[in-house]
């Protein structure tokens, strides 16, 4: 065989196989599809975090625009200004300011804990020792079952319970109910209210930041409008979930769920 004939079949050996050729157009066409995902997950977050930006500016701005017209009446009219009820207007206003701002401190901040921050708690004394901590309000009745243990950012899920707590108190008729269980390999955390309850429609989307529904349930009474959010995401970032459900008295009844663990903080299998 003569060198031309050589290189000729050489250069036609070094060629790829149809099969090689196939493997590679697989891996270009599954690396475009996780690079395309990776794009609509960018292009969701950068959504979510102008609507945030949005919403948080509009909820900003209402105790700011009314902290503003307070001060322009004043000044404009100083004879007919009583200032203790000026003083006391704006110092409720610059309060809604200050619980705004720390609750998206707060929502900033969960789930920025390295896993040595975790700590095994028992969820009943958890819960009696964060509500003898509070001052009165709606009685709150306690149905708490010993033993039921997690791994836990203590100060996370004290708040998650401080929330649902206001929530339910500012709602409540009569009585408010916590209540700590197993069930199967997680534990339950229940805070119901015998308040108005909220539609099935709606149960969804109460997680929501600032969400308002037209409803005399959750029309804004104190609230920042943040607290459910709060705790949505702390359960998240706890693995666990939290949901609304059916109460037998009428109202709501918000249910956290927790990976269950024994005192050496090794998480439950079902069969545990």
């Amino acid at each position: 065989m003569s060198p031309r004939a050589k290189d000729l079949n050489n250069g036609f050996h070094g060629l790829p196989r149809a099969d090689e050729i196939m493997h590679l157009a697989l891996a270009t066409g599954n690396l475009l599809d996780r690079l395309e995902s990776a794009r609509n997950r960018v292009d969701q977050s950068l959504i979510q975090q102008r609507r945030f930006v949005s919403d948080a500016s509009h909820e900003l701005f209402t105790p700011i625009a009314g902290l503003r017209t307070l001060l322009e009446e004043a000044r404009l009219h100083p004879d007919e200004t009583d200032l203790n009820e000026l003083l006391a207007d704006a110092l409720e206003g610059v309060d809604r300011l200050q619980t705004i701002v720390t609750d998206l401190l707060v929502l900033a901040k969960v789930g920025a804990h390295t896993p040595d921050a975790f700590v095994n708690v028992d969820l009943g004394e958890m819960v009696r020792a964060a509500i003898s901590r509070r001052e009165n309000g709606v009685p709150v009745r306690l149905r708490l079952a010993p033993g039921v243990r997690a791994n836990v950012i203590d100060a996370e899920i004290t708040r998650l319970l401080a929330n649902l707590l206001d929530n339910a108190q500012r709602h409540a008729r009569h009585a408010v109910l916590v209540e700590v269980c197993r069930n199967g390999r997680y534990g339950e955390l229940a805070v119901t209210d015998d308040g108005d309850g909220i539609a099935a429609a709606d149960r969804a989307r109460i997680f929501e930041r600032f969400t308002r529904l037209d409803t005399a349930r959750c029309r804004n009474r104190g609230g920042t409008g943040l607290g459910l959010t709060i705790a949505r995401d702390i359960a998240e970032s706890h693995r666990g979930t939290i949901d609304v459900e059916d109460s037998s008295t009428g109202g709501a009844r918000f249910v956290l769920r927790l990976p269950l663990a024994d005192r050496d903080g090794r998480e439950m299998s079902d069969h545990s």
